[in-house]
């Protein structure tokens, strides 16, 4: 594995932190969750794992990540899992069933609309999963 795709998550995670308007001294660590997220995915991809599961394993971490800077930082979670997800969106993917709609392919359309979808839902599924879990431990210590 290269280090370039890190970077590049790390960047972008970075880039989207500051249209948020994230301030300066968290903007690092929003790149921070971004590239760790992406670290998982590839890492999880290279094992071989099915996108979906790497995908939810790696929005599960940007969660876990985000609640420990955020506590760090103190911070709102928010600051640093909208930044540190957006490595993980499958924006690709619904091009290309964009395009094949636009081109008449409709049943490659349906299967690639179908597998962002899934993605999508992964990332929520992870980000609320790990969310549940965490407010399940701070309620278990009262």
């Amino acid at each position: 594995m290269t280090i370039e795709p890190f970077v590049a998550s790390f960047v972008a995670s970075a880039g989207f932190a500051v249209l948020f308007n994230v301030p300066w001294r968290n903007v690092g660590f929003c790149g921070l969750v971004g590239m760790v997220g992406w670290m998982i995915y590839e890492t999880l991809r290279g094992v071989p794992v099915e996108p979906i599961l790497a995908t939810l394993t790696a929005s599960f971490a940007v969660t876990v990540v985000s609640q420990l800077l955020a506590k760090a930082c103190r911070a709102p979670i928010i600051v640093f899992s909208v930044s540190g997800i957006v490595p993980l969106v499958p924006g690709g993917t619904a091009y290309d069933a964009m395009l094949n709609v636009v081109q008449n392919h409709y049943d490659m359309a349906v299967q690639r609309a179908f597998e962002a979808f899934m993605l999508s839902g992964a990332i929520a599924f992870g980000l609320v999963f790990s969310e549940v879990i965490n407010h399940a431990i701070r309620k278990a210590k009262l």
